[in-house]
């Protein structure tokens, strides 16, 4: 399956259109679990600053993770008393649970989270929800890590916060630099398509978010913030980095094996004003270009230590067919999967009878180059056959990228139907007209959470 940048099946970023009187802008959801004592306070404060300060309208919605104590009363009381402020009851535990639940019936394009201590100084909110309305982001994180962050904690938990990230960034690759700051946004239309990618109901849940829009091309805003550590906190920090860790190396299997559809989430060309003062480049040639290029420079050094290896004990014939068989193997699945980002194991074997189709031609190419070098001198040395097909190989490096760019790995998708499967949802791109409610999603249906998921753990 294809991961390039087009043509995309979510919409080119807009910014938001001024909305109706009443129309909420932004919905800010707090998971709660037995918070009777801090949450009228919690809700009290952020009401008046967003009141005060968000130009926008707004709403404040309180999810209720299964509350054992009071915390069901006083939510009740504070949406009776506050306009703008809403309840959801959940009957299981599950910050990851809750987000997925709100965010998924929630009508307002923008959609965020913080943790019901805001430890996150407020005065960060706007900054990181003006990109998502400005249309110049799909995502934005609050980061405790960036240098200009003001931060208030103990030593233990910035030790487990600098280890967990790292952990990320040399496992998942992942480029953010704060997955567990409880203070994130997305954009409306993203959440529809994200959500049912995301499998955790946890705490993991931000970090799976984030490294699956991250790997799908999605841009993602950090925000310094000033941090303040809640010293009453109740998470289990041992339990959750476990559980965080396990799902580290789910996330890593899935996304090593190709099995997530992160196609479906790409933006369309040209979504960057940038991209559309380009004229007449095929999309994509240029990441694939590099791409190519890398493989085959790799792919060139493991085909003359083949070489070179095979020739101490055949002739120069032999060896060439025995280390260019090898080598075109690796460099088939290699350009699969880096160069064409064609994921798993749907068209490997046609892909691969195709690459050796392609290696038939190399190895005439570079066949007929050693046979005319035979013919022009008995006994060649080393250095000469080297030299000599290093040329061959080059004139077959250009036949073999526009041999897989058109008929091994051709773009199928434009024009064509969505792959169905498990995670087939519609994709029907946006159209101006199309809707009459600005918020309508118009890009994809959400999956219904999974009833069966259960999760048993204190979260909080």
């Amino acid at each position: 399956m294809r991961t390039d940048s087009s043509p995309g099946t979510l919409p080119a970023r807009e910014h938001l259109p001024a909305a109706p009187a009443g129309t909420p802008v932004l919905d800010v959801v707090i998971p709660v679990y037995n918070e009777e004592k801090d949450l009228q306070p919690c809700v009290r404060r952020l009401h008046e600053h967003l009141a005060r300060t968000f130009p926008y309208a707004f709403r404040i919605t309180i999810a209720d993770n299964a509350s054992t104590d009071t915390t069901p009363r006083v939510a009740a009381r504070l949406a009776a008393q506050l306009p703008e402020v809403t309840v959801r009851r959940l009957e299981q535990k599950g910050r990851g649970r809750a987000l997925r639940t709100v965010w998924s019936a929630s009508n307002a394009p923008v959609l965020a989270y913080m943790d019901v201590d805001l430890s996150t100084d407020l005065n960060a909110l706007l900054p990181l929800v003006a990109p998502l309305i400005s249309g110049h982001s799909d995502l934005a994180i609050g980061s405790r890590l960036a240098r200009s962050s003001r931060v208030v904690r103990g030593p233990k938990r910035e030790f487990i916060s600098r280890a967990y990230n790292l952990i990320l960034r040399g496992s998942l690759q992942a480029r953010f630099s704060d997955a567990q700051c409880g203070f994130k946004a997305i954009r409306r239309e993203v959440a529809q398509a994200l959500l049912p990618l995301v499998e955790d109901t946890g705490w993991f849940f931000d970090t799976e978010m984030l490294v699956l829009a991250e790997r799908a091309g999605l841009r993602i805003h950090e925000v310094p913030v000033d941090w303040v550590d809640d010293p009453d906190s109740t998470v289990h920090l041992v339990r959750t980095a476990t559980d965080d860790l396990k799902g580290v190396w789910r996330v890593g299997k899935a996304l090593a094996t190709g099995s997530l559809p992160l196609d479906r989430l790409t933006r369309p060309f040209g979504d960057d004003p940038r991209d559309r003062e380009i004229k007449d480049v095929p999309k994509g040639l240029a990441r694939q270009l590099v791409g190519f290029c890398v493989v085959g420079g790799l792919s060139t050094l493991f085909y003359l230590l083949l070489y070179s290896g095979f020739r101490s004990f055949t002739g120069s014939q032999a060896a060439n067919a025995l280390a260019l068989l090898v080598s075109a193997v690796a460099n088939t699945a290699a350009n699969r999967r880096l160069t064409f980002g064609v994921r798993g194991r749907g068209g490997a074997v046609r892909h691969q009878a195709q690459g050796l189709v392609v290696f038939g031609i190399g190895l005439a190419l570079t066949s007929g180059s050693l046979a005319a070098l035979g013919a022009a001198t008995s006994e060649p040395a080393h250095s000469t056959e080297l030299a000599v097909l290093i040329a061959a190989n080059l004139a077959a490096t250009v036949l073999r990228f526009l041999l897989f760019r058109a008929w091994v790995f051709p773009d199928r998708r434009e024009g064509g139907t969505a792959p169905a499967g498990p995670y087939a949802y519609d994709t029907t791109p946006f159209r101006a007209g199309d809707a009459a409610d600005p918020w309508r999603d118009v890009t994809a249906q959400l999956l219904p959470a999974r009833p069966h998921d259960t999760d048993a753990r204190d979260l909080r």
